[in-house]
């Protein structure tokens, strides 16, 4: 308490204006990687290093001890590259005035969104109109919704049927969803790496895998040829869907709750999978 009130006498103006720069600038920085993965991965390297930093200290480790006092340089080094796109928004961020206070909009309720995507989708399946709608979650998506056309509007069925009407200007891409509202259209988002034996899949399905292997974002196919609906999540795919059924894997996945890990959060949802549906296809 003694040494507590000791520097609380030393400190002047000079020193709060100190601390709250630095306070100032850790808010800026945890701002721009909202809404993207980098969050999960500096909650990694922190976790890491807070780690290794505890077993040197308490533990007479000396080899170990070497190794950490060897390694830690080299992961500030590649902080750079992991954090590439980051910094690149932040270089971005610096020439737009007033993008950093831009306020967040409210959010809408979950049953409205899913009741709102759900009505959409089946009138998009019954006129064979293609669409790829991503619902994000935890993991944000703000790499790809950079990569379309910002449209930043409440979640309707007539937006979205809107939005995939063949030959517009937006239909061919992804429609992201954030926070109860369409962030963007026209979205790139990564194709899958795996091999997918069913010709009947194309682009827009190799997208809907590619981008929940990276997330844990929920993405809804609609077939253009055949009209299928189709819903993937960590990479896992159920197909020919209506809309009863898609309802309900939407609402299971939002009235799951969040496990600690995301090997518990992959094996929570496949299990409601398996008690809803018996023979997913992939």
């Amino acid at each position: 308490m003694s040494e507590i009130t000791w520097y609380f006498q030393r400190l002047d103006w000079w020193g709060v204006l100190d601390i709250v720069l630095v306070a100032l600038t850790f808010y800026f920085l945890l701002r721009l990687i909202r809404g993207t993965q980098a969050v999960q991965l500096l909650r990694g390297a922190v976790l890491l290093i807070l780690v290794m930093v505890l077993v040197t200290s308490l533990l007479p480790l000396r080899a170990f001890g070497w190794l950490v006092s060897k390694g830690l340089p080299a992961l500030l080094v590649a902080i750079p590259v992991i954090f590439q796109p980051e910094l690149r928004r932040a270089l971005e961020m610096l020439g737009r005035t007033g993008a950093a206070l831009t306020p967040m909009p409210r959010e809408s309720s979950m049953a409205d969104i899913i009741d709102e995507v759900c009505s959409a989708t089946a009138s998009l399946s019954e006129r064979h109109h293609g669409a790829l709608i991503v619902l994000e979650a935890t993991t944000g998506l703000e790499e790809y919704t950079e990569t379309g056309v910002k449209v930043d509007s409440r979640v309707t069925p007539e937006l979205l049927l809107t939005i995939f009407f063949p030959n517009t200007a937006l239909h061919d891409g992804a429609v992201v969803i954030r926070n109860g509202r369409i962030v963007s259209a026209a979205c790139v988002l990564p194709l899958t790496s795996s091999t997918i034996a069913d010709r009947q899949m194309g682009l827009r399905h190799r997208a809907a895998i590619g981008v929940t292997e990276e997330t844990d974002a929920i993405a809804i196919v609609v077939s253009e040829e055949t009209g299928t609906i189709s819903v993937a999540r960590y990479g896992r795919m159920i197909r020919r869907l209506d809309e009863k059924r898609l309802r309900k894997i939407l609402q299971a996945s939002y009235q799951a709750p969040a496990p600690s890990n995301l090997s518990g959060l992959v094996s929570g949802f496949r299990d409601r999978l398996r008690n809803a549906f018996r023979n997913p296809q992939i």
